[in-house]
């Protein structure tokens, strides 16, 4: 069964909420046939904004609630979130409650009783921040509840959530403090590597993302529950999930913490065919994406095929080069992969051409058909492709700029946001016509 996708993240909508607007996207979505909204972790964001080194990997933003919905959710609803939710959210809320009495600062940072969770210190700090506790628990239940709001509405209207699910955490966050077996650090609490890429087509010089890596050794005696628990999470939140830097189960790019370059890591194995095998006891494979690009060895495809996880596949780069074997070249897409024009990660389609050199404009123009511009044409080629998903960032529906991250540069993204006004009927026309040409189904 082959599907249309959009991805617009939720900051991207003109509210930034889960309220009306919300509603109003799955309906437009569903009028044009998609049958996909793909969005961006909806966890609490970083200093910077970005949501792929969060504080919890299982929190919810609460950010995102819908401010329309001014009522709390009641008792009943808190005491059943907590049955389910209550491993992390205790945690969560206590973090979240230290770090706000600690003034921002760092976990590292806090007393070295708290640092170092001595049960007579946690139960002090419980008693004393007792309100604060309570609050942040009462907030993610809120989230929560918009959240199955938007959700049931979501499947009323016959629209799939696809959630994007980032490998690593930040050291500053609840899930490191709370269980730092389970992560690769030194004595004190401090990371002894950090997580990253060499250089490849996203950067030239590799990116540091200074998010801890895992002691999988610890995972697999614990026989990785703490994961289990969060693909459960994940799958009660979306229908599919993507698992962002899939390379890092085959082997990760570990980064000596006090080294500011990424060039000087070294890949570090991980838990492969046990890992997976065990998330999957636990959700589908058809549920969970591989997002496997940037420069990956055979065992990370073989991986992810052995256990039936699809793959990914993106249109940017498939006119870089006239090598008959790339991936992501149209006629090479297969079944198992999810195609996009580009990702939250790429420039949009209009701000890629502008920038294409001539030898990419010509392989481009050889599939341009009467009348399309290059984006049309690429969301043409998604389309019928014969990907079982294909995603087209909002962007490049519109044929506008805006791009949405700049990998490897800290300041200034996560911004995009387009308003009702700049909203493209004709373009979303072009769309439904597309995706019902193309065969992509819609079930409502």
């Amino acid at each position: 069964m082959r599907r249309g996708g959009v991805l617009c993240h939720l900051t991207s909508l003109p509210s930034g909420k889960l309220g009306p607007d919300a509603f109003t996207f799955i309906d437009l979505l569903s009028e044009a046939g998609i049958s996909v909204w793909q969005m961006l972790p909806i966890s609490p964001p970083d200093e910077h904004g970005s949501p792929y080194a969060s504080p919890s990997a299982f929190a919810g933003s609460i950010e995102l609630c819908d401010p329309s919905f001014e009522k709390g959710p009641d008792q009943e609803f808190i005491s059943g979130f907590l049955e389910e939710n209550g491993h992390w959210a205790w945690d969560w809320a206590l973090f979240d409650a230290l770090k706000e009495e600690n003034n921002g600062a760092p976990w590292i940072e806090w007393p070295d009783d708290i640092r170092n969770r001595e049960s007579a210190a946690l139960a002090a700090a419980a008693k004393r921040l007792h309100d604060e506790v309570r609050k942040r628990i009462e907030l993610q239940a809120r989230f929560e509840r918009d959240w199955l709001i938007l959700r049931h509405y979501a499947d009323s209207r016959g629209i799939q959530l696809y959630g994007d699910m980032p490998i690593f955490v930040a050291h500053d966050s609840a899930d490191v403090w709370a269980r730092p077996h389970l992560f690769q650090l030194n004595q004190d609490g401090t990371p002894t590597v950090v997580a990253g890429v060499p250089p490849d087509y996203f950067s030239e010089d590799g990116q540091r993302w200074g998010t801890v890596l895992y002691n999988w050794d610890a995972h697999a005696m614990e026989m990785f529950t703490w994961w289990r628990l969060r693909i459960s999470r994940m799958r009660g939140l979306f229908d599919y999930i993507r698992i962002d830097h899939f390379r890092g189960i085959d082997s990760a790019w570990a980064i000596p913490a006090n080294d500011d370059h990424a060039r000087n890591g070294e890949w570090q194995e991980g838990p492969g065919d046990a890992f997976v095998k065990t998330i999957l006891t636990v959700t589908e494979p058809h549920s969970l994406f591989a997002e496997d690009l940037g420069i990956i060895p055979d065992s990370v495809m073989m991986l992810r095929k052995r256990h039936g996880l699809a793959g990914m596949a993106v249109l940017h780069f498939a006119f870089d080069d006239e090598n008959p074997n790339n991936p992501h070249r149209p006629e090479n897409i297969q079944e198992d992969q999810i195609v996009y024009t580009g990702t939250h990660d790429n420039d949009t389609t209009v701000g890629w051409w502008k920038n294409s050199p001539a030898e990419r404009r010509t392989r481009v123009l050889e599939h341009l058909e009467k009348g399309e511009k290059p984006h049309d044409t690429l969301i043409r080629l998604a389309m019928n492709s014969p990907a079982r998903l294909a995603v087209i960032p909002l962007q490049d529906i519109f044929g506008i700029e805006g791009r949405m991250n700049t990998p490897g540069i800290a300041h200034g993204n996560w911004q995009w946001k387009f308003e009702w006004k700049q909203f493209d009927i004709s373009a979303w026309e072009a769309l439904k016509n597309c995706v019902s040409m193309s065969g992509r189904v819609h079930d409502e």
